[in-house]
């Protein structure tokens, strides 16, 4: 009777095993963690399913013997089988896309290639790297990178130098369109910003010139930053994924909230994604320099401007801002030939400080210049279209269509101490794009990319000076010439030829041309001309070999030329670059040329030890730069009130650069490793008469040492970042004039310390969806400012990160 009784529970037991031994769980073989959207299907994909956020999905429908493939975005395929996955205990493990030397490449040549094939340096931060820095802007995360050194004129920004490059000798771009637009100035550029960390899915940064495949400014260097694409289900039925997260940073007192949500069917995605940011003013070190305090700051009360002192000295007033940032994109595939790609991009800050001309002190040295100075709201609107072509062809493997409108607004506020008057300047930029690339690997072992570009900008610029007592508003010199013009229309085409099996060779040509136009409005400024219309070309080259002498060691050599035309920032530019100056328009320029040649190695010893070196020269000639001038025979005008020094942007200039790099990654055990990089720079300008002067944007000596440990839930890193000093005598010229940025030595002149920092941070995986990120920066609570910088880094900074994932 009781036998009997139990027969039931038997059977249900039984069952209950049963499809407990159909159910299978999919992690990622690095962390342990469960894979969420797996498409899981047979050879001819009559049986579909999907893993869920743990990982895991039924193999009922599958037969015992039937090859099922296993298939996610950003692991490598598997293939098995129900009577294999029993043997390993219904078990996959999958693997992160290659990386290190196979890694898969795109800013080369705008199609997939091997990393190991390029002889130029490239340093790529995939989305995991992104997510373990957790950083608060795009500046930070390639600062964050230890390659990459950033300028920050006020908290709002980060201006990227890249071997002694920056701002319009350096090229920006997202998703393969370029950002750079006719207005990129040779001062600190601010526009990487406007890209949203949350959404870059990998940043591949290249250094030395680029301009084969980018014309115009890649003279330095080019950081791409790819953002996330939509991830179809892979089935017939609809996926839907996302994550939100939240970080908070006390050092100002930053709140961030991010949430994005991907919707997948078989031929279409979607991927949408939110971010706010509000960050407060920044506070500094306890331990430092006294004059980077921040003592005073401005206020205004009734009707009158008044200096105050500030009851927080370290507290950075005037720093603080707020940001948004918005991405939709949508996917459509039809089948494995065609794919469309359609996005659209919203960045727009606040106002925001800028806090170098806030502190800058008044010409009797007891009070501050500037009541205000401050940025209007930085916009960035982009949509692009991408469509992309496979399949075999006579011309071609591939084809891709690249169409993209962008728009920039910018503006510059500015009311000196005592004055009624602010003077507004704003620019908006719509900027036109398009580009054809192809691929063909059909001719033997020579595999060739070519296609042609077209650029088109139309700068609006209005100036308006209103008095913030009465209302009254009337027009003011506007900072460019408004309704101007600035296109480019070029060709290349780059081959790839693998000689050996372990030699290849890289080479390219590109031809461009650019037409500037520009009207100037004589009835406000006393312009000598009233126009400037620029039509010039350009041909750059490249040609490099990547070689493996042995397995583990690769030798790279690079020789490639870069060139920057001028835009309607350097031809028509009005501006008080420093106290005391105006810089006015010069229609006569040319371009600059670089030419560039570096060598790198890399040597593996077992996977235990891997080192990297490379070395470079970059020769600039004709470099445009700013010099004294004369407008109309003139030395010196009235400008905003204040009699000043005449400048302009001219061709006056060679300059050199040469430095070294080096990297180093130590694998003790499957837990702990170590990796550490070191940069030098060294840069010098060589004007008409021979003089010689160190280059304005060539970083200091600077490096990060990184201990490491990771495990199945736990990632952590105990790091330290250092700069080295830039004495007074290797300061730059235009630098010098900023002494109220830098600290003095022991003879009252302007230099830049050195300074070093130790930081923590860690992520945890509390379970399959939720993490949880820690950060301890600054540790010891230096005071410090980085090289050029106008405001003072954070003290300690405690920054705490959640992720939630579905």
């Amino acid at each position: 009777m009781n036998d009997k009784r139990l027969l039931p529970l038997f059977f249900l037991l039984l069952i209950s095993m049963a499809i407990r031994g159909q159910t299978v769980t999919v992690l990622d073989a690095e962390t342990g963690k469960g894979i969420a959207n797996v498409a899981v299907y047979n050879s001819d994909k009559t049986k579909t399913t999907i893993t869920d956020n743990e990982g895991q999905c039924d193999l009922a429908p599958f037969g015992t013997n039937q090859r099922i493939t296993f298939k996610h975005i950003s692991y490598e395929t598997f293939v098995t089988s129900k009577a294999q996955l029993r043997k390993k205990g219904n078990r996959v493990y999958l693997f992160t896309k290659a990386e290190q030397l196979d890694e898969v490449v795109m800013s080369v040549s705008k199609w997939e290639q091997q990393r190991k094939d390029i002889p130029q340096k490239i340093a790529s931060i995939d989305a995991k790297s992104i997510a373990f820095a957790n950083p608060q802007t795009s500046a930070d995360l390639l600062q964050q990178s230890g390659k990459v050194y950033v300028q920050k004129s006020q908290l709002g920004g980060g201006s990227p130098m890249i071997r002694g490059f920056a701002t319009n000798r350096l090229l920006l771009s997202v998703d393969g369109v370029r950002m750079n637009n006719a207005i990129f100035r040779g001062g600190n550029v601010q526009n990487v910003i406007s890209i949203d960390p949350f959404t870059v899915k990998n940043t591949e940064v290249i250094f030395g010139p680029g301009s084969v495949i980018y014309g115009s400014d890649a003279i330095g260097g080019v950081m791409n930053f790819f953002t996330q694409d939509p991830r179809f289900s892979y089935t017939d039925s609809l996926s839907v994924s996302g994550s939100a997260n939240y970080r908070f940073s006390s050092a100002n007192t930053e709140n961030t909230t991010h949430i994005d949500l991907n919707l997948g069917h078989e031929h279409w995605a979607s991927f949408t994604s939110l971010t706010y940011n509000s960050f407060g003013d920044l506070r500094m070190g306890a331990h430092g320099r006294d004059s980077y305090l921040r003592n005073n700051f401005v206020v205004r009360e009734n009707g009158q401007d008044v200096l105050v002192a500030n009851q927080d000295p370290r507290k950075q007033v005037g720093s603080a801002y707020e940001q948004i940032n918005l991405l939709q994109k949508i996917r459509f595939q039809p089948n494995n030939m065609y794919s469309y790609n359609v996005g659209l991009y919203y960045s727009e800050t606040s106002d925001y400080g800028r806090y170098d001309r806030l502190i800058r002190p008044n010409s009797a040295g007891d009070g501050l210049r500037s009541a205000d100075w401050f940025y209007g709201p930085q916009k960035w609107f982009m949509g692009n279209l991408q469509m992309t072509k496979k399949g075999n062809n006579k011309f071609y493997d591939g084809v891709k269509l690249t169409t993209a409108y962008q728009f920039f607004e910018e503006s510059r506020n500015v009311r000196d101490f005592g004055e009624e008057v602010l003077n507004n300047t704003t620019e908006k930029v719509d900027a036109l794009s398009f580009n054809l690339d192809f691929e063909n690997k059909k001719i033997g072992d020579l595999q060739l990319y070519y296609g042609a570009e077209y650029i088109f900008n139309h700068v609006g610029s209005t100036g308006e000076n209103r008095n913030i007592s009465t209302g009254e508003s009337f027009r003011a010199v506007s900072r460019h010439p408004d309704g101007s013009q600035w296109q480019t229309l070029a060709g290349y085409i780059n081959g790839e030829y693998r000689a050996k099996p372990n030699f290849t060779v890289l080479s390219g040509l590109r031809y461009s041309n650019v037409w500037v136009n520009a009207d100037f409005d004589t009835t406000l400024f006393p312009f000598p001309f009233e126009e400037a219309n620029l039509n010039t070309g350009a041909l750059t080259g490249s040609i490099g070999m990547s070689w493996f002498a042995k397995e583990d060691l690769q030798i790279t050599l690079n020789g490639s030329t870069g060139f920057r035309a001028p835009n309607i920032d350097d031809i028509g530019k009005v501006f008080d670059s420093e106290p005391g100056s105006v810089i006015v328009p010069n229609p006569d320029l040319e371009p600059e040329y670089a030419y560039n040649v570096d060598i790198g190695i890399r040597k593996n010893f077992n996977d235990k030890l891997i080192l990297t070196t490379a070395a470079y020269y970059t020769y600039l000639v004709d470099a445009l730069v700013r010099r004294d001038f004369s407008l109309g025979g003139l030395r010196e005008i009235e400008y905003l009130g204040e009699p000043s020094n005449v400048q302009a942007i001219q061709n006056a200039a060679n300059a050199y650069v040469y430095g070294l790099e080096f990297g180093l990654e130590t694998y003790f055990n499957e837990n702990w490793s170590f990796v550490g990089n070191l940069t030098v720079t060294q840069g010098i300008e060589e004007d008409d008469n021979g003089d010689e002067s160190a280059a304005r944007h060539a970083a200091p000596t600077f490096s990060d040492a990184h201990i490491i440990y990771k495990n199945q839930k736990l990632k952590a890193d105990f790091f330290l970042n250092y700069n080295g000093e830039i004495a007074f005598e290797d300061l730059a010229l235009s630098e010098r004039s900023k002494d109220f940025i830098y600290a003095s030595d022991a003879n009252g002149n302007p230099f830049s310390p050195s300074w070093y920092t130790l930081n923590f941070r860690a992520q945890y995986q509390i379970t399959n969806a939720l993490n949880a990120n820690l950060a301890l920066e600054n540790l010891t609570d230096q005071r410090y400012r980085t090289y050029s910088s106008g405001i003072v880094a954070p003290g300690f900074n405690m920054v705490v990160g959640l992720g939630y994932s579905f």
